[in-house]
């Protein structure tokens, strides 16, 4: 299929990146973060989650983060909402995003640990959360965990991710995020899964890559969803984030790493790198250790051919 002239990326890090460090960052620190990403040339940017307190306490803030930030007209900002309750609490501040990210895993075994429910229940919660989300005039991803393998499970068969994907976009989903949560996918089965989405799924729904980079194979996953017709990627700066349970789930692709490489073969993203360098150094600063980033610890590439 060859390469796209540009893709989309969504920047995660403050929400999926935030949930998974082991110290509570200030909530003035994250606002920052954020508005800094914000001016990164991202288009989209998934700011905190509504979720209990007690099981992420990192993201007990959220409607104060979310209140605060500064964030220009042109980006998009999106919560993560887990079921109607978070919708409930998310609503309250409504005039500050415009998107929301609803979740659910592909296996049972994950979706247990994970939402402490079967899949057919959260698939009922959401097909009730989705129709009232988007009568709010709001966007709405949905975003299938697991959707590459389990760690509890193994091998999760594409037409379950699929059939769930189906019922999630038949709910009112207008794009499906395909989550490789805990870094089980490779290059070769990533092209075989969006080869068979690009057939199964509604042409008009985007669907986007969600990669972490825990075997270290998140940039060719990438390069083979590009192949496979995949416009869409969510990224974390500084390569921030993970999975809550299991534990060794390390994080996504940072960032800057793939925007890096992406605008390397010239494929273009509309960030600067420059800025998401910024961001992941404060980010690293803030925290007080060294990050998985690559470019960050490297430094962009500054060759030019002679002539």
């Amino acid at each position: 299929m060859g390469l796209p002239k540009s893709v989309l990326i969504r920047e995660v890090g403050p929400r999926d990146g935030f949930q998974n460090e082991p110290e509570l960052i200030p909530t003035a620190a994250k606002v920052a973060l954020i508005d800094m990403l914000a001016r990164t040339g991202v288009r989209r940017l998934e700011a905190t989650a509504f979720v209990r307190a007690d099981v992420i306490p990192q993201l007990a803030d959220a409607e104060e983060v979310l209140a605060s930030i500064d964030v220009p007209e042109d980006v998009a900002v999106s919560v993560l909402i887990p079921n109607e309750r978070g919708l409930e609490r998310a609503l309250a501040l409504r005039e500050h995003f415009n998107e929301i990210n609803c979740f659910m895993s592909a296996s049972e075994a994950h979706n247990r640990h994970n939402l402490r429910a079967s899949v057919d229940e959260s698939l009922q919660g959401l097909e009730r959360v989705i129709p009232r989300a988007r009568a709010e005039g709001l966007r709405v991803e949905a975003v299938i965990s697991v959707s590459f393998g389990c760690p509890y499970e193994g091998v999760v068969p594409a037409e379950r991710v699929l059939a769930i994907a189906a019922r999630l976009i038949a709910a009112g989903a207008e794009e499906i995020g395909f989550g490789d949560t805990t870094g089980m996918a490779n290059p070769v089965a990533v092209r075989e899964f969006f080869d068979a989405a690009r057939d199964a799924l509604e042409p008009e729904v985007e669907l986007t890559a969600h990669f972490h980079n825990t075997r270290g194979q998140g940039l060719a996953n990438v390069l083979a969803a590009l192949e496979s017709g995949c416009r869409s990627f969510e990224s974390s700066f500084g390569e921030l984030g993970g999975c809550p349970v299991p534990p060794g789930a390390t994080g996504n692709i940072a960032t800057e790493d793939l925007v890096s490489m992406l605008e390397e073969m010239g494929v273009a993203t509309g960030v600067v790198l420059e800025r998401v360098l910024a961001a992941a150094a404060a980010v690293r600063e803030q925290l007080g250790r060294p990050l998985g980033s690559h470019t960050l610890l490297a430094g962009p590439i500054d060759w030019h051919p002679e002539g």
